[in-house]
């Protein structure tokens, strides 16, 4: 009975002991929240992930970054001459919403997913972001136009359209060669590269918890894929590049005096989904609403800006492969219409891309190539038959 006794009592000593432990330990680390630990060690490193972007801040401008034009300086340029361009997909629920990371794209593209809800590409070279996300699935068209940046630019995604059929997107990934090499599936890219953060975005559904940094991606494929600037036959990724042409902001007094553009997707979902790009002539800026409201990044809390809008009309169609959801398809190889918006002004363009690989050009009514005025690109590719006010 005294050894029954003795037994209850170290029993009961022992889970005192390992309930005040515990209630000591949470109180520690309170300020780092009860999520993925990760998320801890990002915070602990943001001054460290953005770093990237002040080196050199000081420094004359005189770098140009060939995805955008922006100049930066010789400190800063080193940084993006050790790795190649990155995609991520990005998405735009209304649960996704504000997004983490989209202004610090040197380009983005928007187009439908499915449903009339549309996804981001957002490219990635001469800057960094330390959150980017919530970053979803691959789709066909998007690998597309990612081709046009270089040999095997790294892609981010989390899984990808795969039913059998035209819309294939992880069929494609394997077709190109792209599997286990530049192709950066969450799927197949260890934690802590990408990470789940239910905190960020709080009382969200969990396919809308998924986040990654630049920083990470790249060093990810330097150590573990052997992909800097240079694949690992040393062929530099640019060797098959074309940039565009680009310039200065137009002097204020010939700025044109467009307002405001906007636009739709789909019928469905319209008002969720509608774009508005405010012109400011000060600035000779583009500032973005997202289904009615300002088009936030979380990263900064400011609105998302750009100096080039560009809508290229594309035919759309059904992918008829079965898939529930409705996987689509776009014709953003070959030739069409399109509008570019510039220094307060719209002009009337032709798109071509000859094939997946070629950059795709944008030309005026001369049939000469557009110059892009330095700073963010965003592209919207919008089904045909599509009105554009401005």
């Amino acid at each position: 009975m005294i050894e029954k006794k003795r037994a209850f009592f170290y029993l009961v000593f022992a889970f005192f002991v390992s309930f005040l432990g515990s209630l000591f330990l949470f109180r520690q680390k309170k300020t780092e929240g009860i999520f993925s630990p990760i998320v801890s060690q990002i915070v602990k490193n943001k001054e460290t992930l953005l770093s990237n972007n002040q080196d050199g801040l000081n420094e004359p401008k005189t770098e140009i970054c060939p995805l955008n034009g922006i100049l930066y300086s010789k400190s800063q340029k080193k940084l993006w001459e050790k790795r190649r361009p990155l995609g991520i997909m990005v998405e735009n629920h209304l649960e996704a919403r504000p997004q983490s990371g989209l202004s610090s794209a040197d380009i983005v593209y928007e187009v439908v997913a499915e449903g009339g809800i549309t996804r981001f590409l957002a490219i990635y070279y001469c800057q960094d972001a330390d959150y980017v996300g919530p970053v979803r699935s691959a789709r066909i068209y998007f690998i597309k136009l990612l081709q046009e940046y270089g040999d095997y630019p790294l892609y981010a995604h989390v899984g990808g359209a795969n039913t059998p059929g035209p819309a294939d997107a992880l069929g494609e990934i394997r077709n190109l060669g792209w599997v286990n090499y530049n192709d950066l599936n969450q799927f197949s890219v260890p934690f802590p590269n990408f990470w789940r953060d239910y905190e960020r975005l709080p009382n969200r559904a969990t396919e809308h918890t998924v986040y990654t940094s630049t920083k990470r991606l790249w060093q990810y494929a330097a150590t573990k894929r052997d992909l800097t600037n240079v694949d690992e036959n040393g062929e530099e990724w640019s060797k098959n590049f074309t940039p565009w042409r680009f310039k200065d902001d137009e002097r204020t007094n010939n700025r044109g005096s467009l307002t405001a553009i906007n636009f739709g997707f789909w019928n469905n979902n319209l008002a969720d989904y509608s774009v508005k790009w405010q012109y400011d002539k000060v600035t000779n800026s583009f500032k973005r609403f997202n289904g009615g409201s300002p088009h936030l990044d979380k990263n900064t809390g400011k609105q998302i800006e750009a100096k080039n809008v560009v809508i290229v009309f594309s035919n759309e169609s059904p992918a008829n492969d079965g898939y529930e959801g409705g996987h689509l398809l776009y014709d953003i190889v070959g030739k069409g219409e399109g509008i570019v918006f510039q220094d307060g002004k719209k002009i009337d363009v032709y798109w071509e891309k000859p094939k997946e690989t070629e950059r795709m050009i944008f030309r005026d009514k001369n049939r000469d190539e557009i110059s892009f005025v330095r700073g963010q690109i965003w592209i919207e590719v919008l089904p045909k038959g599509n009105n554009v006010n401005y």
